[in-house]
């Protein structure tokens, strides 16, 4: 048996490659669960620590914190194996998508947040100038010059998680953020 034969077994491929497919998809699935769900709790959280009354604003502060300072792992298995403790029982995607969102939206929640807070306060006093609420203002005018300071950091915060929710350490294949 040459070490070709060993490393490249066509019928172990063959066997493994259903469920190598399997486990991609399920990554995929939960990449973009993990993103969207994270995005919008993290614009909400931003919102919050800017703009509520101070108690709520110091529960957002204390949750980011907390969120980007437990490693991911640890946040995993607290809400897979701690919360059927207190009676909530998640599959294992549901758990891995819970966790791998907080953890995210505390990291873009910093990341909106400074982006927010980027844009000219000039900005903010044009649109009062033209009669614009609060959430119009955030939609039509602070949120578009945001995301355009802000753009490169969502993107180097997945490549992060990317990083580190894979089982080996090595560089990640993303080579484009």
């Amino acid at each position: 048996m040459t070490a070709l034969d060993i490393f490249f077994n066509l019928d172990v491929m063959r066997r493994a490659l259903p469920i190598l497919l399997m486990g991609l998809t399920n990554t995929l699935l939960l990449g973009a669960t993990a993103i969207i769900l994270g995005s919008a709790l993290g614009t909400a959280v931003a919102l919050i620590r800017l703009y509520a009354p101070r108690p709520l604003a110091l529960l957002a502060i204390l949750y980011t914190d907390l969120m980007r300072a437990l490693p991911v792992l640890v946040v995993l298995i607290l809400i897979y194996y701690a919360l059927p403790f207190a009676g909530i029982v998640l599959s294992s995607f549901a758990a891995a998508s819970v966790a791998l969102s907080m953890v995210f939206a505390a990291y873009a929640a910093e990341v909106i947040r400074a982006g927010i807070q980027s844009v000219p306060k000039g900005q903010f006093e044009a649109a009062a100038s033209l009669g614009l609420g609060f959430w119009m203002t955030m939609r039509k005018v602070i949120f578009p010059q945001a995301m355009r300071i802000v753009h490169p950091a969502p993107c180097l915060q997945l490549r992060v998680d990317h990083q580190g929710t894979r089982p080996s350490p090595r560089s990640s294949p993303c080579r484009t953020c």
